[in-house]
């Protein structure tokens, strides 16, 4: 079954896609073409985190929870700090243009 979604949401969809490939990569991966769809099974819940305005800190908090829990590997604040930071940015910029 296929949802219509907003323009907005597409866009959403887009730029959180791009954001975790290319700012928070904790597995290092930007530079392959190949694995840029490396991350997409985070892209819905992180998705719904920002619709649900969810903070920079509850979305650095969600990040990095994958990066040591599901991926194992040591903690990448400052990558999770940055790519929740601009996620929430884009989301109230979104929010302001759409208004």
């Amino acid at each position: 079954m296929t949802r219509n979604i907003s323009f907005q949401d597409q866009e959403l969809l887009r730029i959180i896609g791009e954001v975790l490939h290319y700012i928070w990569d904790p597995i290092g991966v930007t530079g392959v073409p190949q694995a840029r769809d490396e991350y997409y099974g985070y892209v819905r819940p992180v998705f719904t985190l920002l619709r649900s305005r969810a903070s920079d800190a509850d979305l650095s908090a969600y990040l990095e929870q994958i990066v040591i829990n599901s991926m194992g590997l040591p903690s990448h604040k400052e990558r999770s700090d940055e790519a929740a930071s601009v996620l929430t940015s884009w989301r109230d910029y979104q929010a302001r243009v759409v208004a």
